[in-house]
């Protein structure tokens, strides 16, 4: 049998588990403080739920689950699909059936909290997991812009919580860049495979760009003006006159909400080329770059009409999810420690030392953490391990703790 862990996930030891939770428990912490509520959905998704989630290119990386039994067999006897079920891209699909579910039960507007695995098939690089935590929060049932201030705002608060350092919020507004692409000749049917392409642009550079909407098909005029606009710089005040207006009031009046309550301590600001993957996104779009490290660490947007695909009728939603995995890659590489966390103590025991090697432990916890670990033949290797496991000292039953060194 294999004893490595599927390609693209991973079994965690126990010092980076400790950190997993201290970094979840800080973000969860101030999610409640910012007034949000816990909820919890299912890994599995009916397959039909998650393939009309209008989830962009992610629909092609979903684990389907084939159906089971009598159902199998007759699918395989018609020809008909073999699945039924599938595992979860992401936490906003299920978020939004929740709600279809329970809105008769939950205050509007819905102020949630998620955190949990997600999964997709993607190919196993460094960075890239088939399975993973997301941290969401999302608010339901609010059109207002004051939603993004407050989604925005809290995000920010926890990612300085966990000491991720400097970073910058990107935002953009779907509308914004819809209106500049209807201006530069696209048909309305055509902007979402422009806008796939477009998210690209800080990793193919606007060549690359270019040379994909051209391998497309899209018209050569259209490009070319397009090519054109990405030549020009493109700030809000530019932008007034050939883009969407409303669109570009909320962005502005959302940079100076956030500016005002952040007193400098992050910078945000408006970037046209920022898209967000999901196609499901309708409005605000945004995303967190560490000022030191590559890539993003946070991102979401506004999804209005997702929740109708369930109802039949428009429900204002937006939301903000931290990379988790990213960040406590981060963390983890550069050596992070746990600050407040007490000092671990390896108390070394035999058999017949057990009730009095409890004893004495429960009282050295009131400073330290304490293992208790069985005598081993030889001292010296063991300690070795011991070291390295990340145990600041150790003692025997009854004597002083002395360092590790």
């Amino acid at each position: 049998m294999k004893i490595k862990s599927v390609k693209g996930t991973n079994d965690y030891l126990p010092s980076e588990v400790a950190l997993r939770d201290y970094l979840q428990n800080k973000i969860l912490e101030t999610y409640i403080n910012g007034g949000y509520q816990r909820i919890m959905t299912p890994a599995i998704e009916d397959a039909e739920n998650l393939d009309k989630s209008d989830g962009g290119e992610n629909l092609n990386l979903i684990f389907n689950i084939m159906k089971r039994g009598d159902k199998l067999q007759k699918a395989l006897d018609n020809g008909d699909k073999l699945f039924d079920l599938g595992l979860r891209y992401d936490l906003t699909l299920p978020l939004s059936r929740y709600f279809a579910n329970n809105r008769d039960k939950l205050l509007l507007p819905a102020k949630c909290i998620q955190i949990g695995n997600v999964y997709r098939a993607e190919r196993p690089q460094k960075g890239r997991l088939r399975e993973f935590v997301q941290c969401d929060i999302d608010v339901i049932g609010s059109s207002s812009y004051s939603t993004e201030v407050e989604l925005i705002h809290t995000t920010a608060k926890a990612l300085k919580a966990i000491d991720i350092g400097s970073f910058t919020v990107k935002i953009n507004d779907r509308r914004i860049l819809r209106s500049m692409l209807l201006n530069c000749g696209f048909l309305a049917e055509s902007l979402d495979s422009i806008s796939i392409t477009f998210d690209k642009m800080d990793k193919i550079g606007k060549d690359g760009v270019i040379d994909e909407l051209t391998q497309k098909g899209f018209s050569a005029d259209a490009i070319s003006k397009f090519s054109e606009v990405l030549d020009k710089p493109m700030t809000l005040d530019s932008l007034k006159g050939v883009c969407d207006e409303d669109a570009i009031s909320s962005v502005e009046n959302i940079i100076n909400a956030v500016n005002e309550l952040s007193g400098g301590s992050f910078k945000i600001e408006f970037d046209i080329s920022l898209v967000r993957g999901q196609g499901y996104y309708t409005g605000t779009v945004f995303e967190v770059r560490s000022d030191k490290f590559s890539g993003a660490i946070a991102g979401g947007g506004r999804y209005d009409n997702l929740i109708g695909k369930f109802i039949g009728e428009n429900v204002p939603a937006v939301g903000f999810s931290i990379g988790f995995e990213r960040i406590f890659g981060i963390l983890k590489d550069s050596g992070y420690q746990i600050p407040d966390s007490k000092k671990k103590i390896a108390m070394l025991y035999s058999s017949d030392e057990i009730v009095s090697a409890i004893s004495e432990a429960d009282k050295l916890r009131r400073e330290y953490s304490v293992t208790l670990l069985e005598k081993p033949k030889k001292l010296g290797k063991y300690l070795d391990k011991v070291k390295d496991a990340g145990y600041w000292g150790w003692c025997f039953v009854g004597e002083e703790i002395k360092e590790l060194n």
